[in-house]
């Protein structure tokens, strides 16, 4: 492979730290950064944000080193000195470029951009860029420059876990395990099957079709109607993208799911129902919700700015929860006499009644917040994690790596709804989740598209 010039837009590095390690290739690339780019990051490490953050990452990993000469011969007047950043165990040499006199000495907009485009002219590099406009500029100016956004992930609202067959009323397993489609899909992929017959000259479709998940290389038929009945759940699944979502969570073997889905689909509302079944069997001792507890551009929804003790400025965060435990309740207040004594007083969606409070003791569900997950180990646990669109994929590894074995985590959100300032429908820790749970045999993964709200909520997320 040719060994390449790279000259680093900040955006690259407030974007990851790691994308320089990522470039450096162990040697088979070489990496320029100007003066322009490190005053950038100099002004950028106080911001309590990501980018702050991996400003201040950058610097916190340079080496504390005498910087040496730079391999290359400096340009005009130029300073060209050689730095070490250390990443992953990886000692990684950046060329850094001061510049005393730049042939561009006043615009009234873009000026860094620039001169950082200058430089990378003189010194033949490739500009790498996640500027669109920078990038667009360059192109136009003939230099050649690239985006790098590794973990992009194009159009995960269409990541699809579903895939139809045909086969033989009399031969499912064996025409499945034939079948080259299948050997090819990833463990826990979701199959539905059209039965097939046949008369003495020709197939023709029974009506009847199997529904089922592979698992181990192998078919696992299901009946969702008898499992739900001996289930005996508080609130069944009422379509079958639902049924699904609830079998994966349940399942014996499954640790991970991921699952995407609009406003309505009841995402919350089934992963709490398969949290309190697997309570029941003794497969875990609690529910742990988790959601991201600041949105976008609104300072004031920090949990610090919230009136009221910890649990009080969680609760204005985990209306989901509340309202799927509010949802169940009043189905059981309706259908039982038992229940209606049981769960005695009122239920609501914001403040925690009598009824609320009573179910959330008895099924042990916690409530955390996020920031105090780190040193923490979740045992035996079914952990929702929701709003997930909305955490970077720093979060989702943080989470993650809490876990013991003994507990199970779903990862529920829906791409097209971000309120992060710093993240996007490509580039979130959902959309990560959704395109290693299609191919990865150890995740889960299930798109619920049905809503299963008002006519008015699915006008909205329709054509909004």
């Amino acid at each position: 492979m040719m060994t390449k010039r790279y000259l680093i837009d900040t955006s690259i590095i407030l974007d990851d730290v790691e994308n320089l390690y990522f470039l450096y290739q162990n040697g088979e690339n070489h990496i320029f950064i100007s003066d322009i780019t490190l005053h950038e990051l100099d002004s950028k490490k106080t911001l309590e944000n990501e980018r702050g953050y991996f400003a201040r990452e950058f610097f916190r990993n340079v080496l504390d080193e005498m910087s040496l000469p730079s391999i290359f011969a400096p340009k005009q007047r130029d300073t060209l000195q050689q730095i070490f950043l250390e990443y992953n165990h990886c000692k990684i040499p950046l060329h850094i470029i001061h510049r005393t006199h730049y042939k561009t000495q006043s615009l009234d907009y873009g000026l860094n951009d620039a001169r950082i485009f200058e430089i990378a002219k003189d010194y033949d590099c490739i500009l790498l860029t996640n500027d669109i406009a920078l990038k667009v500029y360059a192109i136009s100016n003939n230099l050649p420059s690239q985006s790098l956004m590794r973990d992009k992930i194009e159009n995960p609202q269409k990541i699809e876990f579903l895939s139809s067959f045909s086969a033989h009323q009399n031969s499912i397993l064996e025409d499945l395990h034939n079948n080259d489609d299948f050997k090819a899909l990833s463990n826990w992929s979701l199959l539905e099957i059209t039965e097939l017959d046949n008369t003495e000259s020709s197939l023709y479709l029974t009506g009847k079709k199997h529904y089922g998940i592979k698992i181990d290389n192998t078919l696992e038929l299901i009946n969702f109607d008898e499992k739900i009945k001996e289930d005996k759940l508080y609130i069944n699944p009422i379509n079958l993208e639902q049924k699904f979502f609830y079998t994966l969570l349940t399942h014996p073997k499954n640790k991970i799911t991921i699952c995407s889905g609009a406003t309505g689909s009841g995402k919350t509302l089934i992963a709490l129902q398969a949290g309190l079944h697997l309570l029941k069997k003794g497969a875990v001792s609690g529910i742990i919700y988790l959601r991201n507890t600041i949105t976008a551009n609104d300072k004031e929804a920090e949990l610090g700015f919230r009136k009221g003790d910890e649990n009080q400025k969680l609760n204005y965060f985990m209306y989901p929860l509340f309202s799927a435990i509010n949802f169940m309740i009043t189905k059981m207040q309706k259908e039982s006499l038992a229940k209606r004594i049981e769960y005695k007083g009122d239920a609501n969606s914001i403040e925690s009644k009598e009824a609320t409070e009573y179910f959330i003791q008895k099924h042990n569900i916690e409530v955390m917040d996020i920031a105090h997950a780190r040193g923490v180990s979740i045992s035996k646990k079914f952990v929702i994690f929701d709003e997930v669109q909305n955490a970077p994929n720093s979060i989702v590894k943080l989470i993650g790596t809490r876990m013991a074995e003994d507990s199970r985590i779903v990862f529920l959100g829906d791409c097209t709804q971000i309120d992060h300032p710093y993240l996007s429908k490509f580039r979130n820790g959902l959309a990560t989740l959704l395109k290693k749970a299609k191919t990865d045999d150890f995740l889960a993964g299930i798109a619920l598209k049905q809503t299963i709200r008002s006519d008015i909520a699915g006008w909205f997320e329709e054509n909004f």
